[in-house]
């Protein structure tokens, strides 16, 4: 199960952006064009009880200089582990196109504000299933989640669904964002931005 990367030319500090944001934009282009499904998906690893650490998917909603943006439940595992410990690791997991993004950086929360405003733009679907899941916690069953719903729709009736209160966005600050493309003979190419106070350097990084 081994395969060798050579879909891209070699991934030299010349061609590289001036700045991660923009290096980042270009590449998030190219799996847009590239077809892959979903490719604001991003791991996202956190350290909870005993320094264990933990990783699931969830979706990129915006980035820009100060950092990357997703929503969740506050009292779900990833929440409670942010709340406690925060700095996270997100993976842009690119495979097909043999390229992966790395970042790594404290957490804060976004603005009230900013998180109402993502949710009012959800399908209602989503933002009634916020209201009905406790999400990471144990259920009896499939049936609790219907339930949950039909309590929420029912709460609400047509009228629009505002944010929960425990319902919101984090804001990942990368101190690092590492652009990895896949080489021949798994010499692969690793570039990263690092914050070096108010300014970034570039760094080669060995496969």
């Amino acid at each position: 199960m081994r395969r060798d990367y050579t879909e891209w030319p070699p991934l030299v500090e010349s061609r590289l952006a001036t700045t991660w944001t923009s290096q980042f934009a270009a590449w998030f282009a190219d799996a847009t064009a590239f077809g892959l499904p979903e490719p604001n998906a991003m791991i996202v690893a956190t350290v909870g009880e005993g320094a264990r650490p933990s990783a699931r998917t969830v979706l990129l909603k915006g980035y820009a200089e100060d950092g990357f943006v997703f929503f969740t439940n506050y009292e779900s595992r990833k929440g409670t582990e942010l709340a406690i410990h925060p700095y996270a690791s997100l993976v842009f997991p690119w495979f097909p196109m043999q390229r992966q993004v790395i970042v790594a950086g404290p957490v804060e929360r976004v603005s009230r504000a900013e998180t109402e405003e993502y949710f009012g733009s959800r399908p209602r679907g989503s933002q009634l299933g916020a209201w009905a899941s406790p999400q990471s916690r144990v259920l009896p069953g499939p049936e609790a989640l219907d339930e949950g719903i039909a309590s929420a729709a029912e709460r609400f009736g047509a009228g629009p669904v505002p944010a929960p209160p425990h319902w919101g966005g984090f804001r990942v600050r990368p101190d690092t964002v590492e652009f990895w493309q896949g080489r021949s003979s798994r010499l692969h190419d690793r570039l990263r931005f690092r914050r070096d106070g108010p300014d970034w350097i570039v760094e080669r990084l060995a496969p």
